[in-house]
């Protein structure tokens, strides 16, 4: 298995349950440092409630979020209390088909793992994507990533661009402010949904009314990737205007220290921090079959057309739940089960 993320533990524990030797091998010198090397105020989108892998309780106030490095921690005990397989520090550098059924992991240590099965767990955030545009800006101004941001004491004075209008870019922005002058340049219309509602989470509510289990392609599901709406933890864009942030439409231009916007506004800039989301890395997967013209995965339901290619914890992998924690437990145990009755 490549990963020890969430997805990756997930399948981990399924595998175990079901007694199919494995072996997980993760990049990270620390299981969960996917998490741990994110920005420092991150907190979990879902409440603890809807966060915790099969098997092991994640502590704490069931109603409220857990921090970054509460997950992370979770995480390797998660890891160490079940005595799942996990090969830290090392990651897989190419995967191919050998002459037989069987695959082989090459390592970037040079050691070749041979599986009669790979299950894909690296997660929806592996490379934070950075728009052509970067190349305009000027040497004076420090460029940063979701990856590479982690506070605000990082940052030069004067004013930060924040591209980006997703949960993360609206948090670093709200969080940001305090320090410096904030911009925050806007992509399409976002609509967010309440973050409680008749004093139970939204998570609850759309787990009730099996919003979150609805297939892609139902009308349900289709709507809701469209709008691809989140909680409105008190970042509406008229919140983060009555903190002084400037809400500024799409960056569609940029000179030295000068950015511009898509209704002709321009600004001085000493900082830009891109969050406009992340793209997979797909370039290890050497196997033609297994990927589609543009490199992407392919897989359906997290099934590759490849016999003994398996994906867990990929966006809309079956439903909404798929890419959040609460998912990962039920698309692994599927994931292992289809495993299974592939080798019979």
């Amino acid at each position: 298995m490549i990963g020890a993320g969430q997805a990756g533990l997930a399948a981990g524990y399924h595998l175990r349950a079901a007694g199919v030797p494995f072996q997980i091998v993760d990049s990270h010198r620390r299981v969960g440092d996917n998490w741990r090397t994110r920005y420092d105020s991150l907190t979990l989108f879902t409440p603890r409630q809807f966060s915790a892998l099969p098997g092991l309780e994640l502590a704490g106030n069931r109603e409220l979020y857990a921090t970054r490095d509460e997950f992370a921690d979770y995480l390797e005990s998660y890891a160490a209390r079940l005595r799942l397989p996990v090969t830290l520090g090392r990651q897989v550098t190419r995967l191919s088909k050998t002459d037989g059924e069987s695959f082989e992991a090459q390592l970037d240590d040079g050691r070749i793992i041979v599986a009669s099965e790979v299950i894909v767990a690296t997660g929806a955030f592996q490379r934070a994507v950075v728009p052509e545009l970067t190349h305009r800006f000027g040497d004076g101004v420090l460029q940063l990533t979701t990856e590479t941001y982690r506070n605000p004491n990082q940052l030069p004075d004067g004013p930060v661009l924040v591209v980006g209008d997703g949960a993360s870019g609206r948090d670093i922005a709200a969080e940001v402010r305090p320090f410096q002058p904030v911009l925050l340049a806007a992509g399409r219309s976002r609509k967010l949904f309440p973050e409680r509602v008749l004093g139970k989470s939204i998570w609850w509510w759309l787990n009730l009314l099996g919003v979150l289990s609805a297939p892609p392609e139902s009308r349900i599901g289709s709507k809701l990737k469209r709008s691809d709406a989140f909680p409105d933890r008190d970042r509406s864009t008229e919140s983060l205007a009555s903190r002084g942030i400037r809400i500024l439409p799409r960056l569609t231009e940029a000179s030295g220290r000068v950015a511009q916007f898509a209704d002709a506004t321009s600004a001085d800039i000493r900082t830009v921090i891109w969050a406009v989301g992340y793209q997979d890395d797909t370039s290890w997967l050497d196997i033609a079959e297994a990927k589609g013209p543009d490199g992407a995965f392919l897989h359906e339901a997290g099934i590759s057309p490849v016999k003994g290619i398996y994906f867990v914890g990929r966006p809309w992998q079956r439903n909404r739940a798929s890419a959040l924690i609460m998912g990962a437990g039920s698309d692994a145990e599927l994931i292992v089960q289809r495993l299974l009755s592939d080798r019979e």
